[in-house]
């Protein structure tokens, strides 16, 4: 049966092959993405004319404002593929003081799931992209208090999507999914060129692996859990993601910082 399925970060790299990928295989996709002219080329390239929704996800105003508009067109999302991130970014804090990648990569696709379970099923399910590069969350600096580095930043902040990942699947035990996937270390994303400077592997690695997540059987019992792509298999998380201390500040903070920001 046909979904309907939101990917954030679908103008290029993984989140546009995934698109293409579950389009051609007759699914209702929609596109999120920063740029107005980003999303209508990566719409030339999707089968069955997807709609589009511009937003920029380091603004968390920004992000409820998508959530209306999604809301506004669809009674029912079937997946929530929250795919946009950031590793290096010459903008290290927002408008409110807050770190981008932070932001981008944690509290953003924790606000946009927020808004948006209304029309997620049971049976639905959210596919968060964590990474191998995860780190224990610095508090404060997830709070906005102090700086990191990029590296620092972004590990960080993939290890404090996958917290709330498992905490999710913990506050909503007959659904929908909450998933949390690795797709594939250095893939040949425009982020790794950039970070890296390396060409990185077949994207299709991710792709694949994402679609697999959003719709096959092996992830409909998944809830809460971590993929790793490298290896291929569910893995345990970084070890601070068990830690109890770590997991209620971690949680205080994205639950502070996305209603104070995003209006909730």
């Amino acid at each position: 049966m046909a979904k309907t399925i939101l990917i954030t970060g679908a103008t290029d790299g993984i989140g546009l092959l995934t698109a293409k990928t579950l389009a051609a295989q007759g699914h209702t996709v929609l596109l999120h993405g920063r740029s107005a002219e980003k999303l209508e080329a990566a719409a030339r390239e999707v089968d069955g004319a997807p709609e589009t929704f511009r937003a920029d996800l380091s603004q968390l105003d920004e992000v409820g404002t998508l959530a209306e508009d999604i809301r506004r067109g669809h009674e029912r999302l079937d997946v929530l593929i929250n795919n946009a991130g950031v590793y290096k970014t010459s903008q290290t804090r927002t408008a409110d003081g807050l770190d981008t990648r932070f932001v981008v990569n944690t509290l953003a696709p924790y606000l946009l799931t927020q808004r948006l379970l209304p029309i997620l099923p049971k049976d639905g399910r959210v596919v968060n992209l964590s990474s191998a590069a995860q780190a224990p969350v610095d508090v404060d600096a997830l709070r906005g208090r102090h700086a990191l580095d990029h590296m620092q930043a972004y590990a960080q902040s993939k290890l404090a999507i996958t917290i709330w990942t498992q905490e999710m699947a913990r506050a909503h035990p007959e659904g929908p999914a909450f998933i949390a996937v690795n797709p594939g270390s250095l893939l040949a994303s425009k982020m790794v060129r950039e970070g890296f400077g390396v060409a990185g592997n077949d994207l299709s690695i991710g792709a694949d692996i994402l679609c697999r997540a959003a719709l096959s059987d092996e992830f409909a019992n998944a809830s809460g859990r971590y993929f790793d792509n490298d290896s291929g298999a569910f893995s345990e998380p970084h070890p601070a993601a068990r830690d109890t201390a770590q997991l209620a500040e971690v949680m205080g903070a994205i639950r502070d910082l996305s209603g104070k920001n995003g209006r909730a």
